[in-house]
């Protein structure tokens, strides 16, 4: 439920950062940079672990954060913080990422192939409160900031220049948002894997009954997405028990014909 709390909120976010309804928590390449640490580890025997969390999420946590540092830094180089700058670097992060981890499962046996292909399918299947404590810290603080930059994400959907005019730091609060969600995402990717469409279902789905104050649908989608995380995984459980399907499978089966929805639509502006 937190995992799925996290990835809605962090939608949220990300679609009022961009003002773009398809912006999900992996826009920046996060998800890529966590499934190739990840398929490093395997890849190379790593089975240390630290504080009870295995080197497998250690792995993806470093490969997610490699991911925005090196978005970041590059922003600061051109010394151009826009949402452009941001969704291209993270378009060619994602790109050279995927092909890393293609390369990896080349290279890899029959067993760490699999074991690279089932981690990337996401799954729920952890023992233990462990993971969950992993989760947390990172989790609060991106949620806390959220919800302190509400008005700010409200003021954005109108614009960064009609935002500014108001009051706003734009670029602070950009900064806020990509640092928070980026690293919430890192945290629930290195222990969950890559769970996709929930960043973008969930926000749609409750937009459409509580409109678009953030106020009101940040956190209607974090209990939203809780609760259809949830289902998702008690579905996965009970399909063909007792083998578990992975939960992303799921998330994947009914995110994909919402995305195709919602590219028909008309009224894609948000």
């Amino acid at each position: 439920m937190t995992t799925g709390g996290i990835l809605a909120a962090a939608g949220v976010a990300f679609q009022a950062l961009f003002r773009n309804p398809l912006a999900t928590p992996y826009t920046l390449g996060v998800s890529s940079g966590a499934a190739f640490g990840a398929a490093l580890t395997i890849k190379l025997g790593i089975t240390m672990s630290l504080m009870g969390i295995s080197g497998v999420s250690l792995g993806a946590f470093s490969g997610a954060l490699l991911v925005v540092l090196i978005i970041y830094s590059f922003t600061q180089i051109r010394n151009d913080f826009s949402t452009s700058t941001m969704l291209l670097a993270g378009v060619a992060m994602s790109i050279f990422f995927s092909s890393l981890i293609l390369l990896l499962q080349f290279l890899a046996d029959f067993t760490q192939t699999v074991q690279i292909v089932r981690w990337l399918m996401g799954s729920l299947a952890v023992i233990g409160y462990q993971p969950l404590v992993s989760i947390l810290p990172l989790g609060l603080i991106g949620l806390i900031t959220l919800f302190w930059l509400r008005m700010d994400m409200n003021m954005m959907l109108m614009g960064e220049e009609l935002a500014a005019s108001r009051g706003v730091h734009v670029n602070r609060t950009k900064l806020l948002i990509f640092l928070s969600v980026s690293l919430m995402t890192s945290a629930v990717v290195s222990v969950c894997g890559p769970i996709g469409f929930i960043g973008l279902i969930i926000p749609h789905a409750v937009r459409r009954f509580v409109g678009i104050d953030h106020f009101i649908l940040l956190p209607s989608s974090i209990l939203v997405g809780a609760i259809f995380l949830a289902l998702s995984d008690t579905l996965a459980r009970m399909m063909i028990a007792p083998t578990e399907i992975p939960v992303g499978v799921i998330t994947a089966l009914v995110g994909g014909p919402f995305f195709l929805w919602i590219l028909l639509r008309k009224d894609l502006e948000m």
